[in-house]
Order: structure tokens, then C-alpha cells, then sequence
């Protein structure tokens, strides 16, 4: 598949890109800066790098030309947690990447979410309560441009199909192994590594398991 990525610079993206095109996809990374890409992707024939800003919606359309798809690691970074705008940036962006989306005719959107999206079949958790109360306080607006996230993507109009890959704490270690379920079901756990989300991310884009729906994703 032609594929076009999102937050391609960070960790979860690095291991997007470097998946699909593991895999063979074509892949169009729509970054903010180009020179943080390591040489041993931009090396690669099958990676095209487009420079831009998310609010660029011309720049936007440019990179969806012709893709089947769009993967996003996109959310606020760790660092920078207590200090993220309180406009909700990120929730904005996506509004536009929809929008940019229908009018090219691309349906299936995968992206990266938080435990902070509340899903319906959720149960409660009490290391899962702590972790987003923990948020929730100390990094506010990150908090809630994340829930904005979440909101966007599920208003948008019924022939998107999306699926959001909501995550636990991040971890560095190479395992690829992964649950995916609800927060409370017994199985999900308060880990999963950057190379795990990838694996999600790429295999469910070819199996469709997940559509309209956001599991939350850990190791084993």
C-alpha cells in the first residue's frame, strides 16, 4: 500500500515507518523536521519526505495524493507535558486531516490514542485511574487535547473507518508482542513497547480487526 505517516519523527512513527517499509509499503512521512529522520530510513527508495506544518492544508493534500491510508503517531510530547498549548493543536489537526481525507477519497485512518480516550467497554481499573488522574493534573491541556483527539476522530462522518490504537506506558525494549482489549478485561497490562505499537499499527491495517473501535494495546 502507498502509505502516508503522521509524527513520523518520533519513536511510535520511527517504528511505523521503519515497519510498513519492512513490509514493502510506499511511504510519504509528513514531517515538521526532516533532518530528524535517521539516514538509514531516508535512504530508502520507497520514502518520500514531505516537509510541512499540520495546519499547511494545501502541503496536507500534496502528501495524501494518492494514498490508501493514514498511520499517525501524532500526540503531545512527553517533555513537554505541563507546558502543551491549551487550544487543543493536535484535536485541530485532525480535524483537517479528516477533512483533507474525504476530499481525496482516503477512508482508513489508524492513530495513536491514550488510555485518557474513555471508551464504553472499559471497565475500572485502578492503575489505569491513577494514570490518567496523574495526567489529567499535571500535564492539563496535553490531557485534553488528547480527549479532543478522541472526539474528533469519532465524530467524524460514517465512511471513515479509523481505529485508535490507545496506548499504556511506553517502553523502549524490541519485543513486538502485544494484547489488545479494554482497560479492566484481565489481559491488558500498564506496558507496551514503541516496536509492539508499530506491529499493532501495520497488522492492523491489513486485518481490519479493530475498525471503529479503540482497544487499548500492551504486552503480554
Amino acid at each position: 500500500m502507498h502509505l502516508l505517516v503522521l509524527g513520523g519523527t518520533g519513536p511510535c512513527g520511527l517504528q511505523i515507518i521503519e515497519q510498513a517499509l519492512a513490509l514493502n509499503h510506499s511511504v510519504v512521512a509528513y514531517v515538521r523536521s526532516p533532518q530528524k529522520l535517521p539516514s538509514s530510513i531516508t535512504q530508502n527508495p520507497a520514502l518520500t519526505v514531505v516537509e510541512g506544518q499540520l495546519t499547511d492544508r494545501d502541503k496536507l493534500s500534496e502528501a495524501m495524493d494518492g494514498v490508501h491510508a493514514v498511520l499517525s503517531a501524532l500526540g503531545p510530547a512527553v517533555k513537554n507535558g505541563p507546558f502543551h498549548p491549551g487550544d487543543t493543536p493536535l484535536a485541530r489537526a485532525y480535524a483537517l486531516v479528516i477533512d483533507i481525507m474525504r476530499s481525496r477519497d482516503v477512508k482508513r485512518l489508524i492513530l495513536l490514542g491514550t488510555a485518557s480516550m474513555k471508551d464504553e467497554n472499559d471497565k475500572f481499573s485502578l492503575q489505569f485511574s491513577v494514570l490518567v488522574s496523574g495526567v489529567a493534573i499535571f500535564a492539563h491541556n496535553a490531557y485534553k487535547d488528547v480527549v479532543a483527539i478522541g472526539q474528533t476522530v469519532r465524530a467524524a462522518s460514517e465512511d471513515l473507518i479509523w481505529t485508535i490504537a490507545r496506548v499504556p506506558l511506553l517502553t523502549k525494549k524490541p519485543e513486538k508482542d502485544y494484547v489488545a482489549g479494554y482497560i479492566g478485561d484481565g489481559k491488558i497490562g500498564t506496558r507496551l513497547t514503541k516496536a509492539a505499537f508499530g506491529a499493532f499499527v501495520l497488522h492492523e491495517l491489513e486485518a481490519n480487526e479493530w475498525c471503529r473501535k479503540a482497544p487499548l494495546i500492551s504486552s503480554p
